[in-house]
């Protein structure tokens, strides 16, 4: 029983754990899934969820006033973002803790 059980596991034909976020980490469903995810207890990954907000996140192609935004404006604020934030970060990368790669 108990190899069957490791055979099928993160497969299709594991009814319990969700195949998808085995493989990838991810689930199309998300919270709806009626299948398990087994997230990790730990990771060197860092998640900054919701970080970077689009000059035009209300209305595509237009600011908060209205007014038509260029795509180069956009793909501008987002590189000077990047760059900050890519700067910001890059001086915790090796201080703190010499097993970071």
């Amino acid at each position: 029983m108990a190899e069957h059980l490791a055979s099928i596991f993160g497969t299709e034909k594991d009814r319990v754990n969700c195949p998808f976020y085995f493989k990838i980490g991810a689930c199309r469903h998300g919270d709806r899934c009626s299948r398990l995810h087994n997230r990790p207890t730990i990771s060197p990954t860092l998640v900054l969820s919701n970080m970077y907000h689009r000059p035009d996140m209300i209305t595509p192609g237009v600011d908060a006033q209205g007014q038509p935004i260029d795509p180069k404006k956009i793909q501008e604020h987002f590189e000077d973002f990047y760059e900050d934030i890519f700067e910001e970060l890059s001086k915790f990368r090796r201080d703190r803790d010499p097993q970071c790669l």
